[in-house]
């Protein structure tokens, strides 16, 4: 399925029935993130999932601020033609889009889970780093970010198959995508404080071994915010990917809870 949002043409698919959830892949990846996920939710939930602007299926922008792709994302609830308060649940680029649709648009939350993210805003030296990176993308292509990234991504024991196969999709992935995203990630605020005033079930999972988004940085997220951690055993940043079983598990735990709560 497709919409358009500020001109962009937005790829989403909807899987099964019941109260929606919103699943955010992260930086330079695509929805093909939750491709094992969706399997283990979709039975008794309405899954839809995206490719953000300048990922996946999705047209790339000159510009993709956090909050445009909040944007963007309504866009694709109205699609959908849901106009219920989703959970949102967001793996590391897509927990800075699904904080800052939750800044702009509280009363469509429902839930938030942030997967292998963060809450904090980038440090100078991050940022200028990030720019950096944009500008020879620019020059240079997808390729080298796609070879940086893989390494930084994975778990040490995750199968070489699995690294290949997302190697070639980051390596796919638009240069003026990479650039816009990158920039517009150097710029997001810090969303510590919004995450306490929310008022929302809040759950964090984490990948035992995410060198990006450390354990601990998660853990000080979920008590800040009054909600639960959920560390996946043997995974990554990539836990969706490396671990789809125990993230599913994770998350059907977290939203039947919700459920029951109705």
């Amino acid at each position: 399925m497709e919409t358009r949002s500020a001109g962009l043409r937005i790829h989403f698919e909807v899987l099964g029935d019941g109260p929606p959830v919103l699943l955010l892949h992260g930086y330079p990846l695509s929805s093909h993130l939750w491709d094992d996920v969706v399997g283990h939710l979709s039975d008794a939930y309405r899954l839809i999932v995206p490719d953000l602007r300048g990922h996946g299926r999705s047209e790339a922008g000159d510009t993709a601020s956090m909050e445009e792709m909040a944007d963007d994302v309504l866009e694709v609830l109205a699609a959908a033609d849901e106009d219920r308060p989703v959970v949102l649940v967001g793996m590391s680029m897509g927990g800075y889009v699904s904080l800052a649709f939750a800044r702009k648009y509280p009363q469509r939350v429902r839930a938030l889970v942030l997967v292998d993210s963060r809450t904090a805003a980038d440090s100078d030296e991050a940022a200028v780093a990030r720019h950096r990176t944009a500008e020879r993308v620019l020059r240079e292509g997808t390729g080298f970010v796609a070879d940086e990234m893989v390494g930084k991504l994975f778990a040490p024991g995750a199968p070489e198959e699995l690294k290949q196969r997302w190697r070639e999709r980051m390596a796919a992935t638009s240069p003026r995508g990479v650039m816009a995203a990158l920039r517009g990630m150097a710029a997001r605020p810090d969303s510590g404080a919004l995450l306490r005033q929310l008022g929302v079930p809040v759950l964090v999972i984490v990948g035992e071994e995410d060198g990006i988004t450390p354990v601990e940085e998660s853990r000080a997220i979920a008590q800040a915010s009054g909600g639960r951690l959920e560390i996946i055993p043997g995974a990554g940043h990539m836990a969706a990917a490396e671990k789809p079983d125990a993230v599913a598990a994770a998350l059907r735990s977290f939203l039947d809870e919700l459920g029951s709560q109705l």
